[in-house]
Order: structure tokens, then C-alpha cells, then sequence
């Protein structure tokens, strides 16, 4: 029963991204599932040590469910009426297909500083005035040496 409700613990979070744009605190999760905070807590770190997120360990709040940001960043994505954050670039793209939605993706280049805009329209990009590359400074079997970094 417990490994059933540690996956749908995962899929209450993912959810209340999409529904909210923000993750869901301990004590939320706590309450939707009518359990101890303290079992909610136990899920969020068993989680976070399986890496399907990555949490703040300090204030145990979701700071990465790929592809949603649980902080701001320089990736905005608005889609279905709300405003999302994604993690990186890559991410960004990531949220209109997780979410199945039309989006317009406001980005900030790490490395010049410019401002982006790209639509996504029926799962296509757009054609922008950029030439865009996204550019990864770690492999991807280093990410989680610093996850934040990467």
C-alpha cells in the first residue's frame, strides 16, 4: 500500500503543477491524501532520492518535477492562461508537451543576456528570428552532481 501511495503521491504533484503552476507543499499533500505530515514528508524524500524530483531538503519544497521550476527562472512558459517556469531551456519546451498545450515561451539567454520569445502551436515550434541552441554544460549522466547547476 505504501509503495501505491509514494507513486501517487508523484502524480499529485505533477498535477498540481499543471492545475496551479506551483508545487504543492508537504502539509497539502498531507491533507489530499489524508495522511500524517509526517508520512507525506517520508514520500517527498523517497521520491527525491529516487530522482523523479528534486526538493530543497532545507524547507523540503519541490524545487525541479522536470519539467516544471518550483522557483522562478529565466524560462517562462505561458500556457492554458497560466504562467510556468521551467528549469532550463530544455525544459521549457518540455512543459507545452507535458501539458498537451499551445504555448508562448519568454527566455533570457544565459549567455548574451538577450530576450526570447518562441511560440509552440499545435505541438510545432513556430518559426522565430533566432538562431537557437540549446546548450547542455554537463552530460547528462553528470546532471546530478548539481542538478541546480546543470
Amino acid at each position: 500500500m505504501k509503495d501505491i501511495l509514494l507513486w501517487q503521491t508523484r502524480h499529485f504533484i505533477y498535477n498540481h503543477f499543471a492545475d496551479t503552476t506551483r508545487p504543492p507543499s508537504v502539509d497539502e499533500t498531507a491533507a489530499h491524501f489524508n495522511i500524517p505530515t509526517e508520512e507525506a514528508t517520508e514520500y517527498y524524500k523517497e521520491l527525491h532520492n529516487r530522482h523523479t524530483f528534486f526538493l530543497d531538503l532545507e524547507t523540503l519544497t519541490v524545487r525541479m518535477a522536470n519539467p516544471f521550476s518550483g522557483i522562478p527562472t529565466d524560462f517562462k512558459v505561458h500556457a492554458n492562461g497560466k504562467t510556468y517556469f521551467a528549469n532550463c531551456a530544455w525544459d521549457m519546451l518540455g512543459i507545452p508537451a507535458a501539458l498537451h498545450a499551445d504555448a508562448v515561451i519568454e527566455a533570457v539567454c544565459t549567455e548574451s543576456g538577450e530576450k526570447v520569445e518562441i511560440e509552440i502551436r499545435d505541438e510545432n515550434l513556430r518559426s522565430t528570428n533566432y538562431d537557437l541552441r540549446i546548450h547542455f554544460p554537463l552530460p547528462f549522466a553528470r546532471w546530478y552532481d548539481d542538478l541546480v547547476f546543470t
